[in-house]
């Protein structure tokens, strides 16, 4: 369920949550396909989870709970989810998938001649780091004064002085033990001619995944450094986005392409997705005969035997993951050609 972020719950979230519960009570208690003992151990372990909830101090977007026999789970996630009651024999977590992919840590590097500091950052929060010896300062800053060759304005020889190139050297080096401690995506944040320099320098391009070419922002702090990156970070999905839509196009031309359920089902059970390319909000009931997926009946009701499966694109994801492929979310009616559903196969 989705919830308000606030510093005391709103009657909202505690009725909705009160409703969604006692619904999963009710469907719970009608699946005959349930022993009594699983009944009972599943409706405890929700009870449980629910009573891990604390509304009155929401920080995030989203609220799952997951009960089976013998464990449940409670998270929060920063990101909004739909309202459901998912009875199944697996737990949904395209909600989970989703909010990992846009809340994955990140590393970003501000870069000065005097100074590189590090930040940590995970979808839009960000926070100066000390990880792996940052925040990095020259070995000699006093052979050079960036702030007097700025000043005569000749601000690109700090970044041509051999001395910056050592210091810069030296950073890389550090980012070299951050990352096998670590490794995360790279973002560079400076003036053109810092940023240019460093790539010039690091031998880890692959990691870096953006830049952002602009001065006063070393120093931080977050609040002003964050902002001015989730502009480049909104770009970089968009074109993750676009790259993944193009890949689609190029196994379509190589006749590895799949697309709608049906299709994509029979060659996620056999292992073959490498890469699944979704709607955001996709959902399907659908029954499973045979191998092979039909829509439900209006009137079937989900249940525990895996033969009306609620969100038959929750497992298609989770089938994807398992078996090392990646999951890329899109727009909702990005994917209408495809019925909202594609996949690159591995053969």
């Amino acid at each position: 369920m989705p919830t308000h972020r606030q510093a005391t719950g709103t009657e909202q979230d505690t009725l909705q949550l009160k409703n969604l519960l006692a619904e999963a009570r009710r469907r719970i208690e009608a699946d005959d396909t349930l022993g009594r003992a699983d009944r009972l151990d599943v409706l405890d372990q929700l009870d449980k989870a629910a009573g891990e909830v604390d509304l009155r101090h929401a920080a995030q977007d989203g609220l799952l709970l997951f009960a089976a026999p013998g464990e449940h789970q409670m998270w929060k996630l920063p990101r909004t989810v739909p309202v459901r009651v998912v009875v199944s024999d697996t737990f949904l977590t395209r909600n989970l998938v989703a909010a990992r992919a846009v809340y994955a840590p990140y590393w970003v590097l501000t870069l000065g001649a005097e100074q590189v500091r590090l930040w940590s950052g995970a979808g839009p929060d960000l926070a100066e780091s000390t990880a792996g010896g940052f925040p990095q300062r020259p070995a000699n800053p006093e052979k050079f004064d960036p702030q007097r060759e700025e000043q005569i304005g000749d601000t690109p020889s700090v970044y041509s002085h051999e001395d910056t190139k050592i210091f810069y050297r030296e950073v890389d080096a550090a980012l070299d033990a951050l990352l096998k401690e670590a490794p995360r995506p790279c973002y560079l944040v400076g003036v053109p001619e810092a940023v240019s320099l460093f790539e010039s320098i690091t031998s880890h391009r692959e990691v870096i995944v953006a830049r952002l070419e602009k001065g006063g922002l070393g120093a931080g702090p977050a609040t002003a450094l964050a902002p001015a990156l989730a502009l480049v970070r909104a770009e970089q999905v968009r074109a993750e986005r676009e790259a993944a839509l193009a890949r689609l196009d190029q196994a379509a031309s190589r006749k590895t392409l799949a697309a709608g359920l049906d299709e994509i089902w029979v060659a996620v059970t056999e292992g073959r997705v490498a890469e699944l390319v979704v709607e955001e909000h996709y959902q399907e009931t659908v029954e499973v005969t045979d191998g092979h997926l039909a829509p439900a009946l209006a009137d079937a009701q989900p249940t525990g035997t895996g033969e009306i499966r609620e969100d038959v694109v929750d497992e298609i994801v989770e089938r994807t993951l398992q078996a090392g492929g990646t999951v890329t979310f899109v727009p909702d009616e990005t994917l209408t050609d495809r019925q909202s559903i594609a996949a690159v196969l591995r053969y």
